[in-house]
This record gives structure tokens, C-alpha cells and sequence, in this order.
């Protein structure tokens, strides 16, 4: 199970809401801003969200700018985490894998590292987001992008068992089912939701996951400008196991902190006992067998 906090206390998370741009040393530097904030406040776990690394303003400036999981932007990262002492979930890192040198696309990668820079966990995000809103949005992730191939299994952090997603994610339950039924406490989708679909679905999405897995969900998000055809919603927040969003980032970059309450999420379990009424006779099981 999770890591104890000291002395008994509920462990403190941190959210940041971020307007990363092509500019990846800017971006860092505005990160590793808001990361050096959050640790001093006492959070053990501190959430960047999609893109953190940098939004290319086309195609070929976002294949261009990417790395692998050992280049020097990860690097930084990794020195962050054992500086501050801290947790990072790093959410949507531009990843150029094994397989960059023949197909030149890239990976939607959920890094998580643990407060000694060890990178513990990588997700490849499974479902890539090719949208369609008439005059409003277009966007066609799988024509540049490499879909995650597996879901990793909650990770043990200080805040509790953490499921790991991303984005477009948030739109598939059966993920969230999948990571709660292996033992997540938390489940975080980091994220860059456009205007028009986060101002529609963005905080109902994250309410009904919490709802249905019974987890905390912790969603970081891009805000603002990041570049002149990108427009990002933010409205980061946290949401606990009983639907209720209980922190919100304001308007433009910044943090926000919630305590993880493990013995509520219990509680909450223990009065609705939704998992143990499943009718996977009915309906079959979803995903990643129980947590040891």
C-alpha cells in the first residue's frame, strides 16, 4: 500500500496549471518555477500536465523538438525531482522510442519519477485524440503518434496507489474501472482539453471517473495561448472519491493543493460498494488483474 506521510498527516498534492510553448527551455524553467513553490508548501507529489514539455505550433516542430526518455529535458527533470525531494508526474512527454529511427513518430508518454529521480512508471497514452468539430477543432493525433500498447498497473507513491492516464483518456471508463480494480487510489489525467470541448466535458468527465472508480482524480492542465492556433482550457483540479471537486486552479499558470484522504476513499467504498456489485457475469471484467 501507499507510504505512510510523517507524523500521521494526510499527504498534500500539488496541481500545475501551465501555458507551455515551442519553447522548451522557457517551459522548464516555468515548471521547475512552480515544482521548487509546491515542495516548499510540503507536497510529496506534484502533477504536470500534457505538453509540459513543450506544444509545437505544427507537425514537423512538435516531431522535431521531441527526445527520448534519456535526453537532457528528462535529465533536468529527474535532477528536479531529487533537488525538491519530490514525486513528479510528468504527463504527456513528447517520448521518441526505440522505434523513432524507423517509423519517425513519437509517443504521448506519462512519466513518473519518485523523489530520488528514478523514473518508476511510463505510460504510452492508448487512446490518441483524431477530433473533428466542425470550424472549431481539428485534430489528428494518430497521424504523427504511436498508441501505447498496455496500461501500467497503479504505482505506489507517498500519496497513495497512483493510476496512470492522459487526456483523451478520460473520455474511456473502462480505463478508470481497469486501474481501479488493480488497487488505484488516484487516478490523474494530465491534460491540454481545447476550449470548446473542456468548457463542455472537462469537469463532468473527471467527476463521473471519480465517481465510478470511487478514486481521487488529480487533472493538470494547459491554460492560455500557447501559441496563434492554440488555445488551451485549464481548469485544473482535483476531485475526490465522492464527486466533489475539492481544488481548482484560477486563470492562468499556477498551482493548486489537495490533501489525499486514503481512509475516506475507504469509507466511501465501504457505503456504495459499487465494485463488489459489478455483474461481470453480465458484462465481462475490464483490464489489469488485482494488485498483490
Amino acid at each position: 500500500r501507499a507510504m505512510a506521510a510523517p507524523s500521521g498527516l494526510k499527504p498534500l498534492v500539488a496541481v500545475a496549471q501551465v501555458t507551455s510553448t515551442p519553447d522548451k527551455e522557457q517551459n522548464l524553467a516555468a515548471c521547475s518555477g512552480l515544482v521548487r513553490e509546491a515542495a516548499q508548501r510540503g507536497a510529496c507529489l506534484i502533477f504536470l500536465p500534457e505538453g509540459f514539455d513543450y506544444i509545437g505550433s505544427d507537425t514537423a516542430q512538435t516531431l522535431s523538438l521531441s527526445e527520448g526518455l534519456d535526453g537532457p529535458l528528462m535529465g533536468s527533470y529527474k535532477e528536479l525531482a531529487r533537488e525538491c525531494g519530490v514525486w513528479l508526474s510528468l504527463g504527456g512527454f513528447h517520448e521518441r522510442g526505440q522505434d523513432w529511427a524507423t517509423t519517425r513518430r513519437i509517443y504521448n508518454c506519462h512519466v513518473l519519477l519518485d523523489a530520488a529521480g528514478h523514473l518508476v512508471a511510463a505510460y504510452r497514452k492508448t487512446h490518441l485524440c483524431d477530433v473533428e468539430l466542425e470550424s472549431r477543432v481539428s485534430m489528428r493525433e494518430s497521424s504523427f503518434t504511436n498508441p501505447g500498447s498496455a496500461i501500467v498497473p497503479p504505482v505506489s507513491t507517498p500519496a497513495g496507489q497512483l493510476g496512470l492516464a492522459v487526456c483523451y483518456d478520460l473520455r474511456f471508463p473502462e480505463l478508470s474501472l481497469a486501474l481501479r480494480r488493480a488497487g488505484a487510489d488516484i487516478l490523474t489525467y494530465p491534460s491540454a482539453f481545447t476550449f470548446p470541448t473542456g468548457s463542455a466535458h472537462w469537469e463532468v468527465l473527471l467527476r463521473a471517473r471519480a465517481i465510478e472508480s470511487q478514486c481521487y482524480v488529480v487533472a493538470a492542465a494547459q491554460t492560455g495561448q500557447n501559441h496563434e492556433r492554440r488555445l488551451s482550457y485549464g481548469h485544473s483540479l482535483v476531485v475526490d472519491p465522492w464527486g466533489a471537486v475539492v481544488a481548482q486552479c484560477r486563470e492562468g499558470p499556477g498551482l493548486c493543493y489537495a490533501e489525499i484522504d486514503l481512509e475516506y476513499v475507504q469509507r466511501v467504498r465501504r457505503q456504495i460498494p459499487v465494485h463488489s456489485h459489478r455483474r461481470h457475469d453480465l458484462y465481462g471484467t475490464v483490464g489489469l488483474a488485482p494488485a498483490p
